[in-house]
């Protein structure tokens, strides 16, 4: 019986030391915080409230708000007037680069007095009236600005005539050019403008050329365009129209299908036509006609005077 107790004593001491070994060995875990009334709950050590960073992360700036646009109204005048152009505008609204290179079109516009929704920030309005370009520098600040181009610009209107007579504005070209050195046609500005038709230039001397019908009735003269004024000029030609004809007598009817040539008195071919009475427009001064009908070639020298329109007519006959 002393015995029984004994070994019950021992294991009792053992499982006393090995509980208290165990517990030495394991690390002691902290009780869960708990909030006071009327605060939020606790969260448990290394977790961050909401849209708070973690502790060793960081967060970026928040995004700034897009700015706000201005608004940028523009007009422009010519030099010496002091209404706004009407019409015949192109407006351009470029970047405004200070280091060089190639601008960039922000907006553009051919309103006559437009107006631009923009970021605040410089800008180079830019202009064009014609052959005519103007630009300026604009800054923009929040809310509205207003801004005016003046365009140094003239005019140019052109037309035709024989003597004291018009000439139909349909059967007239024109070309403009800049002289350049002793050459008076040395750069083309622009080619085909129609009688009556109104070209916008830079102030300047110009070389214009016109031409009546096809052929070689051609007149030239030297114009000044100036600022803010409209030049009207008349080109006079010395020419006239005439009728090929090839007839077996005068005055009888012409050959149909009829191979007209007009050449002047060196041999150099002015125009070539077919028909039976095709009608020419040539500068003063003489002629030799050709007329080639069934394998046959008639010839006759002619003259033509300045506002004289006539019938020329070559004889089928043989030599």
């Amino acid at each position: 019986m002393r015995r029984a107790r004994r070994r019950f004593g021992e294991a009792l001491a053992l499982a006393v030391l090995w509980g208290g070994a165990a517990a030495a060995q394991s690390p002691a875990v902290p009780p869960a915080p708990t909030a006071a009334p009327g605060q939020a709950p606790a969260l448990p050590p290394g977790v961050a409230p909401q849209g708070v960073a973690p502790q060793g992360v960081t967060q970026g700036p928040p995004p700034a708000p897009a700015p706000a646009e201005a608004s940028l109204s523009l007009r422009a005048v010519l030099t010496s007037e002091a209404k706004p152009l009407r019409g015949g505008l192109t407006w351009r609204i470029y970047e405004d680069r200070p280091e060089g290179g190639k601008p960039v079109v922000l907006a553009r516009s051919e309103e006559a007095q437009p107006t631009f929704r923009l970021p605040p920030g410089s800008y180079l309005a830019n202009v064009t009236y014609g052959f005519v370009s103007t630009s300026k520098r604009v800054t923009l600040n929040s809310g509205a600005a207003s801004d005016q181009l003046t365009v140094n610009a003239g005019a140019l209107r052109l037309s035709g005539a024989v003597g004291e007579a018009k000439i139909q504005p349909g059967q007239l070209a024109f070309a403009v050019f800049v002289p350049i050195g002793n050459n008076p046609e040395g750069r083309l500005v622009r080619d085909g403008v129609k009688a009556g038709e109104i070209v916008r230039l830079p102030e300047g001397t110009y070389h214009v050329v016109s031409t009546w019908g096809d052929s070689n009735a051609i007149q030239r003269a030297d114009l000044k365009v100036e600022n803010g004024r409209l030049t009207d000029a008349t080109l006079n030609h010395r020419a006239a129209t005439v009728t090929l004809k090839l007839v077996a007598a005068p005055g009888t009817e012409a050959f149909a299908g009829t191979a007209f040539s007009v050449l002047t008195p060196g041999g150099d071919t002015i125009r070539e036509a077919i028909g039976a009475f095709p009608q020419v427009t040539l500068a003063e001064g003489e002629y030799q006609l050709i007329a080639r009908h069934d394998g046959k070639v008639y010839t006759q020298d002619f003259k033509v005077e300045s506002g004289v329109d006539r019938d020329i007519e070559a004889i089928a006959k043989d030599p």
